[in-house]
């Protein structure tokens, strides 16, 4: 595949590929290909994520080794969509105090499956962002869910497409998991 820039993101986590790509696909001109070079395992549903919410087009990934080669094609002035954040948010601070509530909430951790077994919130349930898709039938459009990802930008791309979905009290929990302080489960 011919591409016209590669970007190494290996060795960081979410959010930075996506920073990165974002940053870098401005110097691209409409229809040229850039090649991301990542070791997050996340930075697959990430970047197919993205690239949707933005109108460029994810071509694929292929594994060569530990890194992940993602293929993004820059989209046309036509194609282009600007990116928007899910308009609804929570602090953990906010999340911690419905937690202690009791209050009746569903939160969604949408990391990776490693990333939820070396802890997460006790009660959340996991669907990571690339399974959603498939996967959100599994969830009740009446439930109030609360979507927490590493540092909120997995989590807003999935609260983004569940409210396209009809999901009506979706919010999303920012930073994160990298600054939560509640209680944990671990599960590995």
């Amino acid at each position: 595949m011919d591409v016209n820039k590669v970007l190494d993101a290996k060795g960081l986590a979410c959010p930075m590929p996506i920073v990165k790509t974002k940053k870098e696909m401005t110097t691209l001109e409409p229809g040229q290909v850039m090649e991301i070079q990542a070791t997050d395992k996340g930075s697959t549903a990430d970047l197919k994520a993205w690239a949707q919410s933005t109108g460029n087009q994810y071509l694929g990934t292929v594994e060569d080794g530990d890194t992940l080669k993602h293929y993004l094609r820059k989209a046309s002035a036509e194609e282009e969509k600007e990116e928007s954040k899910h308009p609804h948010v929570m602090n953990l601070g906010d999340l911690q105090n419905k937690i202690e509530g009791n209050e009746k909430i569903t939160i969604l951790d949408v990391r990776e499956p490693a990333e939820y077994a070396f802890g997460h919130i006790p009660g959340a349930i996991t669907i990571p962002l690339g399974e959603l898709e498939k996967r959100f039938e599994e969830l009740n459009k009446d439930d109030e869910l609360h979507i927490i990802c590493r540092t909120g930008s997995r989590s807003d791309l999935a609260a983004q497409q569940l409210t396209e979905k009809g999901f009506k009290d979706v919010k999303n929990v920012v930073p994160g998991m990298k600054e939560w302080t509640g209680d944990v489960n671990q599960k590995h």
